[in-house]
């Protein structure tokens, strides 16, 4: 795995074996145990985008894994005033070992994978956001054992979340079903090449889809960069909160699951959000673990 751009990318095997890493790395800090992989090797993380958890877990990883980390927020480097991504790339890999981008665009990302010779970790895009089902998964195998055959249904935006869990899902033998409003369906080639890969169902009635669920997840129905549609957009997903009434129709053990921030009272009622509070807190932590074993494993034939 030269690069980590979207799960299509990479095997279910691959898959498997980060959310396996990243469970032994989560064992290995629990317990003290040393584990940096990455000594002296530096990171440069490039924010387009704002974030409380990309940021921190990802700093916060190279670090227990030996390394460190540099922010390099967009409108700071000449990437912000006109520099293009292959020359930016072409210069940062001359003194990183490593490049994480949250941004907007897929294709920014994936071209300065294209010319930077050194890794480059996907933190985020419009299109998809890999690092975090990776943790998602990591979160659901912890609480109920293995993958395959467990289902898992998502409820509001067909947004870069929904994107990425169609993929980790299908992937790691899991069923995955979305209830979304007509007009905000996930990526149509995803949901074509989801049809014919796994147990995939779509459609506009959370509660029919949400049945039999071992895991229950939203997110927010404005992401950022969308705030001119609020209005729109909370009148299209009123029917959509995951809440109580909704939770009854899943397994009677169902986890819920949400990527945060939350706005509690919107894609999901208060009093919801409290009593997953755990597990969702658990899935926020466990994206430091899932980012140090996206960042072992970028470097694991060089051990």
């Amino acid at each position: 795995m030269k690069d980590f751009l979207k799960l299509q990318d990479l095997s279910a095997d691959e898959i498997n074996q980060l959310i396996d890493l990243a469970i032994n790395l989560k064992f290995k800090q629990d317990n003290r145990i040393k584990h940096d992989y990455l000594l002296n090797k530096t990171m440069g993380m490039i924010f387009t985008k704002s974030s409380t958890r990309t940021r921190v877990s990802f700093e916060v990883g190279i670090k227990q894994l030996g390394g460190s980390a540099i922010f390099l927020n967009a409108n700071d480097i000449q990437l912000g005033r006109g520099e293009s991504i292959a020359d930016t790339a072409r210069v940062l890999e001359r003194y990183l070992d490593l490049i994480m981008i949250r941004t907007f665009s897929q294709n920014d990302v994936e071209e300065l994978a294209k010319y930077a010779s050194i890794p480059i970790i996907n933190g985020l895009t419009d299109y998809c956001h890999p690092t975090q089902i990776i943790a998602d998964l990591m979160t659901v195998k912890e609480v109920k054992g293995d993958l395959k055959g467990k289902k898992l249904c998502y409820i509001g935006d067909g947004n870069n979340v929904a994107n990425s869990l169609i993929v980790g899902c299908i992937k790691t033998g899991m069923a995955i079903s979305l209830s979304c409003p007509e007009g905000f369906y996930p990526d149509q080639k995803l949901i074509d090449w989801a049809k014919e890969n796994g147990e995939f169902e779509i459609g506009p009635d959370p509660f029919a889809l949400v049945a039999n669920a071992d895991a229950v997840y939203t997110d927010v129905f404005v992401s950022m960069g969308q705030e001119k549609t609020v209005e729109q957009r909370k009148l299209a997903f009123r029917d959509y909160q995951v809440n109580n009434k909704l939770l009854s129709c899943a397994n009677k053990s169902a986890i819920v699951l949400h990527c945060l921030p939350a706005h509690k009272g919107e894609e999901i009622a208060e009093n919801t959000f409290e009593a997953h509070a755990k597990t969702i807190f658990d899935e926020a932590e466990n994206r430091l673990h899932a980012h140090k074993a996206i960042m072992q494993t970028l470097f694991q034939d060089k051990f």
